[in-house]
């Protein structure tokens, strides 16, 4: 018989109470960290930034200026992840820093609407590319997208080992292919080279636009912090989470930067503008590439949703086994599989939200759901370094933030500057990624009405 949950904790429950095992090393790690971040937008996003800012310089800026703003945020979650190697990551930290109910509004808002709509937009994408080499209607998309998150639920569900076998050469394969289209985009023929960008930099300072174009360009960064949801489960964690953090996010920085100024150099601003699938048009001007392009992007693209597909879902999941490991969802949601050791009950939620979702949206509701949801909880979590310094300053740091008290205030400052311009800009979709997070209040509420309420009957 399987044991309960009180008993697998009690049998198997580590220095930092985690009662799954510590598997991950630290290039798994990076590979984690690498597969939730890369995803789809970077073959979308490029064309959006194009629309709003008109010349490379603002826009190359406005990437460098994301790559920065995740690296700083790395580089201070990375203390509180070496101090408290739990699984949830942000969501053990919001809970250790600031008590239960901002911990809470943090799972509340990734089981209600960031983890399903990040995997129903990357599975719809998923999809969306099959479509090139399969033909599928829209109907038939959205059955393959939700098909596809099952089938990415079941690999985790089978053990973090296998999980991140399965994980490892699509994601080495999609960063490899990235970065060669990003070097190759120098060889493009035709529309190629520095003559169509003699202007650098059109327009003034373009600080409410750069701000502006700053949010989807974090869309595509964001992930940054998601291995240190899986930080239960990483081996040598006080070493390992920090490392893995840093490397990760210079990666990702670095691929995009190449991408991005490759495609620049390849085609006019106006061109990149109007290409909402801007690597396919990039690599048809690449000699080595030529007429194939269509199929080979599309192809990267596959390879590319399905890892960031299958991390996003992995480390999705413990932040809901998290809440139900220390009691803020049912307590059957932190059940770990006695056969497999993974959070099993939480895999499934998390997969059968992200179906729900894809059969019910399109990518553009999807996307825009997504964005903003975390940065909020983003700004607490890095201001947390400071909040845990003063409270708890003899707790153990393996790892202190490079450049502290400067590194988190720069993170700080730039998302609070980039949600406030949000808000001015566009008010709505930012409204209701906060309303969301708001009504999570009194659900909260009422959750610790319902678990009190036998003991004081």
């Amino acid at each position: 018989m399987a044991p309960s949950l009180g008993e697998e904790q009690h049998a198997v429950a580590d220095p930092w109470g985690e009662r799954m095992p510590r598997t991950v090393g630290l290039w798994s790690a990076v590979v984690v960290l690498v597969g939730v971040t890369v995803g789809s937008g970077i073959f979308r996003v490029p064309a959006t930034v194009a629309t709003m800012l008109h010349s490379p310089g603002p826009a190359i800026l406005c990437w460098a200026i994301g790559g920065v703003v995740a690296l700083s945020g790395a580089l201070s979650v990375a203390e509180l992840a070496a101090a408290m190697p739990r699984s949830g990551g942000i969501f053990a930290y919001l809970l250790e820093a600031y008590g239960q109910l901002p911990a809470f509004l943090f799972g509340w808002t990734e089981l209600a609407v960031i983890r399903a709509s990040a995997l129903g937009a990357t599975s719809t994408i998923f999809a969306e590319y099959l479509g090139y080499f399969i033909p599928l209607s829209p109907a038939q998309v959205h059955l393959v997208a939700a098909a596809t998150i099952l089938v990415v639920g079941t690999i985790n569900y089978i053990g973090v080992k296998r999980a991140v076998a399965v994980l490892t050469p699509a994601t080495v394969a999609k960063y490899g292919a990235l970065l060669v289209l990003g070097l190759l985009a120098f060889t493009a023929v035709a529309s190629g080279g520095a003559v169509h960008h003699r202007v650098i930099w059109q327009g003034g300072a373009q600080l409410s636009l750069i701000a502006t174009a700053l949010v989807p360009v974090m869309w595509t960064y964001d992930g940054w912090a998601d291995l240190s949801f899986m930080g239960g489960e990483v081996a040598r964690p006080q070493r390992t989470l920090p490392l893995a953090l840093i490397i990760g996010t210079c990666c990702v920085m670095l691929v995009y930067l190449v991408v991005n100024v490759g495609f620049w150099y390849a085609l006019p601003a106006d061109q990149i503008a109007r290409s909402p699938l801007v690597a396919t048009t990039v690599a048809q001007r690449i000699p080595l590439i030529g007429a194939a392009g269509a199929a080979v992007i599309a192809a990267v693209v596959l390879l590319s949703t399905f890892s960031g597909l299958h991390a996003s879902l992995m480390t999705g999941s413990r932040v809901i086994f998290a809440m139900g490991d220390r009691g803020l969802l049912f307590r059957s949601v932190g059940r770990v599989s006695p056969r497999f050791q993974s959070p099993s009950v939480a895999i499934w939620i998390a997969t059968l939200l992200g179906c729900v979702y894809v059969m019910q949206n399109d990518f553009a509701q999807l996307a825009a759901r997504f964005v903003l949801g975390l940065w909020p909880f983003y700004v607490l979590t890095v201001a947390g370094v400071y909040v845990l310094r003063r409270t708890q300053p003899d707790l153990p740091r393996p790892y202190r933030t490079w450049g502290y008290p400067v590194v988190p205030a720069v993170f700080l400052l730039a998302s609070l500057g980039m949600l406030a311009n949000a808000l001015v800009t566009d008010p709505r979709d930012t409204g209701l990624t906060l309303l969301v997070i708001v009504v999570g209040i009194p659900i909260y509420y009422a959750w610790r009405w319902f678990t009190t309420r036998p003991a004081t009957a």
